[in-house]
């Protein structure tokens, strides 16, 4: 940044204060990129400010996973997104319950240490159906 303002060691502070003011706005711009409903190949489009607010609410998920996850703490979205989300699994749904069963991958034990996969969520949605997430 200092370079091609033609810093002279005298602007350090305003380059700072340039630097500081673009990232939040090249975050937001990343985020939206990476969760824009069109890249899910919506046919519907949605008014902006819906997809902004969809987009700080998926922040905030990926944000609380990375608090759970040793070592990921200040993680960024895609990274937690490619290690513990990308990937297939195996839905069994029955009259009371629906399991989960993620494939085995390197980044599971992190999931188990941080307390995924034990117990059950009663999800609202499916009449208080239970899901249930298991490994293998």
């Amino acid at each position: 940044m200092a370079s091609t303002m033609g810093w002279d060691g005298g602007g350090g502070a305003k380059a700072c204060r340039i630097s500081s003011s673009v990232q939040p706005k090249n975050g937001l711009a990343d985020a939206v990129k990476f969760f824009h409903l069109d890249a899910l190949n919506s046919a519907v489009r949605l008014k902006i400010d819906f997809d902004v607010t969809l987009t700080e609410v998926a922040s905030g998920l990926y944000w609380m996973l990375g608090r759970r996850i040793a070592g990921y703490e200040s993680a960024h979205s895609r990274q937690l997104f490619r290690h513990f989300l990308n990937t297939p699994a195996e839905v069994e749904i029955t009259g009371n319950r629906v399991e989960v069963t993620l494939p085995q991958r390197a980044h599971n034990p992190l999931l188990l240490a941080a307390g995924c996969g034990q117990g059950s969520t009663p999800i609202p949605w499916w009449d208080g159906r239970p899901m249930v997430l298991r490994f293998r």
